[in-house]
């Protein structure tokens, strides 16, 4: 066990949680507006859209993975892009792999939130807007703190699943130390190199801290996050 007082043994964890923080973060300023949308608009497309949300279930990783990889790279439409504003591509970038995680989690953020969204009392909103207020006002200080567990659960999912994100991961980001190797790449690669004594060491430190998660959901977050957890 002496792998764990080298500093170098945490460094894909603690680019794993910096990749999980930042897209959960922007998956709420991306999911929150997405799921209001389709829970209190009605528009003729809506099948198309949630078909697009819901596309990551379905498809492996490797499919999307090898088209964000096509989309990312310095001749990508988007990769060109990035490099003109900010100088590097998104390929092999970390900058990739927090639009790629966004992308690929978004219906574990979208679906709980619909589901709160379409839960909620409609009088709350009614009765808000009787008063004077905007919908963003209400959205703000009726509607959200009314899907607390929604939010709760979106949230861990949604951290969760980016914490052992693997095939995505691997096309966009391959295996750059302090830049794309997160944790799950990290136990890929030592069972390649047959050091099973070091991926166990990776693989049991990810499986203890994926339980912690599931841990906070079923007991310290309670029922109602539960129940929006198996919605």
């Amino acid at each position: 066990m002496s792998e764990l007082l080298n500093p170098a043994f945490w460094e894909p964890f603690g680019l794993t949680i910096k990749l999980a923080f930042i897209t959960t973060l922007f998956l709420y300023l991306v999911g929150i507006p997405i799921a209001y949308y389709l829970a209190f608009t009605k528009f003729r497309f809506r099948a198309v859209l949630e078909a697009i949300i819901a596309m990551p279930l379905v498809l492996p990783p490797s499919v999307l993975g090898f088209y964000f990889l096509l989309a990312f790279s310095q001749n990508g439409f988007l990769g060109a892009f990035w490099k003109d504003i900010f100088g590097h591509q998104l390929a092999f970038h970390f900058d990739g792999l927090v639009i790629g995680s966004i992308i690929f989690s978004l219906p574990f953020m979208v679906h709980p939130l619909l589901s709160g969204f379409k839960a909620m009392d409609k009088f709350q909103i009614e009765a808000a807007h009787t008063m004077g207020k905007s919908k963003f006002q209400t959205l703000l200080k009726v509607i959200l703190p009314s899907i607390k567990s929604s939010l709760a659960t979106g949230g861990v999912i949604s951290f969760a699943h980016t914490v052992g994100e693997f095939g995505v991961v691997l096309m966009i980001g391959g295996n750059i130390d302090g830049e794309t190797k997160v944790a799950s790449i990290a136990i890929y690669n030592e069972v390649e190199a047959l050091n099973y004594s070091m991926a166990h060491s990776y693989s049991l430190i990810l499986f203890a801290f994926s339980f912690a998660i599931l841990w906070l959901v079923y007991v310290k977050l309670g029922n109602d996050v539960k129940g929006s957890f198996h919605a």
